[in-house]
């Protein structure tokens, strides 16, 4: 069966050619087994989670019907800037936005990270170009080159963020170094994830065409939960093809370790044990967890443009065995 979804349809679609669904996931939730999801152009500012496995006789398949025409993005746009203080513009957002996940209360650390724990998941893109995060308002005032950058006039783009806990709410500042942020189009890095299953054991799914970007994924060391802005979490069998992946904090695709609580970060929250060893101990857990060939892995990932994913474009532990990449 196939499966519609348009962006510029109605809340009351069916997922039928004239009547489309209007998100991704409301299409995850109807596909089963042989179906072909099929995602007219737009941009989608959704997390898509896939419930319902398809079989190696009958895949799920989610195709965007124009290359790279369909997005699904992480971020929301921010019109409410205020000026500040020279370059710098505030906004300030609800943090019910957010929900569970706060992206700026959230910072990136972990096992086997060795830089300051300063750095936020979350950023503010200016026109697709990422912000660097600044440690002080004051640095974010100043709009400085950061030398070790790859493009130095760019870094002077700075944002710095803060918790309001009487109103709670977070307040972002913003150094667009002359551009006016209610003209432009600026984005706040929202949701940790684009497409990926909660649940393990999600196999046989094709993502095809897809512009996925601007994500709040998290520090994925080998011995932890490694999550990305799309990947199959701990399942077998997916194909992912033909996308454009960008803009991860993390990592852009995932193809790693499922989230064991007895064995997370151990080092960095219990100061016991090497991660070294914690990689052992995953070894031998996994066998418990379901790290077998007919289980995980065999997943195949071919013609993607993977960029701009500051810990990886490709990541995973255990669960891309047998994979061709």
């Amino acid at each position: 069966m196939k499966i519609y979804v348009d962006i510029k349809a109605g809340r009351d679609g069916n997922g039928t050619k004239e009547m489309p669904y209007r998100w991704i996931g409301e299409a995850a939730k109807a596909a089963m087994p042989g179906d072909e999801v099929l995602v007219a152009p737009g941009t989608y500012r959704e997390y898509v989670e896939p419930v319902h496995a398809g079989t190696e006789e009958a895949r799920i398949t989610y195709r965007s019907t124009e290359p790279l025409g369909a997005e699904i993005t992480g971020a929301e746009e921010v019109k409410d800037w205020k000026p500040y203080k020279g370059n710098v513009w505030v906004t300030r957002v609800n943090n019910t936005v957010f929900g569970s996940y706060n992206p700026y209360t959230t910072y990136v650390f972990g096992d086997w990270y060795f830089a300051k724990r300063d750095k936020h998941t979350g950023c503010v893109w200016l026109n697709d170009q990422a912000l660097y995060e600044a440690t002080s308002l004051e640095v974010c005032e100043a709009g400085e080159v950061y030398e070790c950058s790859w493009n130095p006039e760019a870094s002077k783009l700075k944002w710095y963020s803060e918790q309001d806990e009487e109103t709670n709410e977070t307040v972002i500042y913003a150094n667009f170094q002359g551009a006016d942020p209610t003209k432009e189009n600026v984005e706040i890095t929202v949701r940790r994830e684009c497409f990926l299953p909660q649940q393990n054991g999600i196999d046989y799914i094709t993502v095809s065409g897809f512009n996925i970007n601007k994500a709040a994924t998290t520090w994925a060391p080998p011995a932890a939960y490694q999550d990305g802005m799309i990947g199959p979490h701990w399942s077998r069998g997916w194909i992912i093809e033909d996308c454009e992946i960008w803009g991860s904090k993390c990592a852009g695709i995932s193809v790693g370790k499922y989230y064991d609580p007895e064995n997370d970060h151990f080092f960095t929250r219990h100061h016991v044990k090497s991660p070294t060893q914690m990689e052992r101990d995953a070894v031998c857990r996994g066998q418990y967890h379901g790290w077998l060939k007919e289980k995980v892995g065999s997943h195949i990932i071919r013609r993607n443009n993977i960029h701009h994913c500051e810990q990886g474009g490709i990541i995973g532990r255990q669960g891309g065995v047998f994979s061709i990449i």
